[in-house]
């Protein structure tokens, strides 16, 4: 009798070993799958862009993510068996940079969210500027757009050739982005340590944010065996002084081993600085030893060929590009680029001898002065 009461016992013993094995077999099978990135590859969807896409037989490529860090800065957390993806995914960006650059391997970059791709928005603006530059829609075929979510991705395919998705795990950036606000620090970024990604694959990059207007190309006013050029809100007669205001919504860096060094720098001070976006860091690192250390060449570009709305170009026969900058809120952007686009082919209708006259000047800022 005692020995049946005590082999009972054993079983239920066995019994309820097994089952908590069983209940923690599944909970790390959780576990695993919920530190994946479901926004790798786009799901089903029904948005018609993106059926419009399919029908045009166009792969939606999946986001790109550094294999060390996320956009926290913390070890990725992606499994073993990601790797095959992520070789997918570079593939991906090799390709459409490829497609995109120029003879030397220099492309054209800006990044958008859905709340700047919306129809009659900061990208519809930005596009036609290029259309009526004067000889600039030839660059059109050297931009790439980097769309942060899955709507600015589909409504690129829909009205631009070169576009690329930059999904970020549990990070909405379809919405308008506060200056500051936690989303637009991540978002600057991740901005940041995608742009040192395509230097390390060889590609040289004119960098322009997308309230950006572009009348000339920008090609004769950059400095020669310079390695990072970068525009300035406010800008002080000397290409060299590191006192100049820049703005890092507009630069052309070249692909080499100071700049991806400095980069790598410029990513990790932000661990340094924390709370500050990447344009208030480098306004820090720029008086730092670090860059002479690696022999970098930074020189300003100066505001009366790459002007904006903090420090207008004076001159419409030297103007490159408008900057919607000292401008907080995408209304007030969009009304005041308007106005700018207005500006500039009212200039251009009028006879040439006209132009040279420098006696037109600039309507804006307006809602944003």
């Amino acid at each position: 009798m005692v020995d049946n009461l005590e082999g009972g016992s054993n079983n239920k013993i066995v019994k309820i070993s097994i089952l908590f094995f069983i209940v923690a077999i599944c909970c790390l099978v959780l576990n695993y799958h919920s530190n994946t990135y479901i926004l790798d590859f786009f799901p089903n969807s029904n948005n018609s862009y993106l059926f419009q896409d399919l029908k045009k037989g166009n792969s939606i490529p999946p986001s790109l993510s550094t294999n060390d860090t996320n956009i926290s800065g913390g070890k990725s957390s992606r499994p073993e068996n990601y790797l095959t993806s992520k070789k997918q995914q570079q593939n991906e960006l090799k390709k459409v940079l490829k497609e995109a650059s120029m003879g030397d391997k220099t492309v054209i970059i800006t990044t958008l969210n859905a709340a700047w791709t919306a129809p009659n928005s900061i990208f519809d603006i930005f596009l036609e500027s290029f259309r009526i530059g004067n000889n600039t829609k030839s660059l059109l075929k050297n931009l790439l757009v980097i769309a942060f979510d899955q709507i600015a991705y589909s409504r690129c395919l829909e009205i631009h050739t070169h576009c690329y998705a930059l999904i970020t795990k549990n990070v909405d950036f379809s919405g308008e982005k506060q200056y500051m606000s936690g989303d637009n620090l991540k978002m600057m970024w991740r901005r940041t340590d995608f742009l040192r990604i395509v230097l390390q694959m060889g590609y040289s990059f004119i960098f322009t944010d997308a309230d950006i207007l572009w009348f000339r190309q920008p090609f004769a006013h950059f400095y020669s065996h310079v390695d990072f050029q970068i525009a300035c809100d406010h800008y002080l007669y000397n290409s060299s002084d590191p006192d100049n205001d820049p703005n890092g919504g507009f630069k052309f860096v070249k692909s080499n081993n100071q700049t991806i060094q400095f980069y790598k720098f410029w990513n990790k001070s932000r661990k340094t600085y924390p709370g500050k976006n990447e344009q208030e860091v480098l306004n820090i690192i720029k008086y730092g030893p670090y860059i002479k250390k690696i022999g970098l060449k930074m020189r300003f570009l100066d505001t009366a060929y790459f002007g904006g709305f903090c420090e207008p170009s004076k001159d419409l026969n030297y103007v490159c590009t408008m900057h919607a900058n000292c401008c907080i809120g995408l209304d007030n952007k969009i009304h005041d680029l308007r106005m700018a686009i207005d500006d500039w082919k009212n200039y251009m209708a009028l006879p040439s001898n006209e132009r040279k006259s420098n006696n037109y000047t600039w309507t804006v800022p307006r809602i944003c002065g």
